[in-house]
């Protein structure tokens, strides 16, 4: 009778080429994501030891140093911001909007825009701001 060889089957899994792979991501992410964020460059106030940016997803008005209105890029005056929130809630009636108020922006400018936008009867609308250095 002949004997049956029996194979000695290695079932791991070699996890190398897996690291390998998600370290790479990791690179492209970290390199990416600050290329991301839109808008003007502002010195945001800062708010103690964490920052508060809300949501990845909200549109992002900024105020700059002069008090110039900002939606991403563009330069509006604040009644056009106003509208242009209120057209894009028709797509999105949970909109979520964040103001960048530049450090040196006049204050009255800032909640000027966010008054505006909550009697537009936007329910949320927040500050943004960097961690205390």
């Amino acid at each position: 009778m002949s004997r049956r060889r029996q194979r000695n089957s290695d079932a791991a899994i070699s996890l190398t080429p897996m690291i390998d792979i998600m370290t790479v991501l990791l690179a492209v992410f970290m390199v990416t994501t600050p290329m991301m964020t839109t808008g003007i460059d502002l010195d945001l106030p800062a708010a103690g030891h964490t920052t508060l940016t809300g949501n990845d997803h909200a549109i992002q008005i900024s105020v700059d140093a002069s008090g110039r209105y900002y939606i991403g890029e563009m330069q509006l005056s604040r009644d056009d911001v106003v509208k242009r929130a209120i057209a894009m809630r028709g797509e999105n009636p949970q909109l979520t909007i964040m103001i960048n108020g530049d450090r040196h922006a006049d204050y009255g400018a800032v909640m000027s825009v966010m008054g505006k936008l909550k009697d537009a009867g936007f329910q949320r609308v927040g500050l943004r701001t960097q961690m205390d250095r």
